[in-house]
């Protein structure tokens, strides 16, 4: 399985959607875990690296430097 690269503050889609509805996160900080921020209703989530890579399913928008 390929490594999916991310960045800090790229919007992604995860497998399965947010109870709110939508299903864009923004990345928010990076490490060990990653916490990641609904778009729709701001609600934030810590995931462990390793069950991030599994649930993202896409880059949505790619943050610029």
């Amino acid at each position: 399985m390929e490594e999916k690269e991310f960045a800090l503050n790229d919007v992604v889609e995860m497998k399965k959607q947010h109870p709110c509805g939508t299903n864009r996160w923004k990345i928010i900080r990076l490490g060990m875990d990653i916490r990641i921020k609904c778009e729709g209703c701001g609600h934030s989530v810590l995931i462990p690296r390793r069950e991030f890579s599994r649930k993202m399913k896409k880059i949505l928008v790619k943050h610029e430097e």
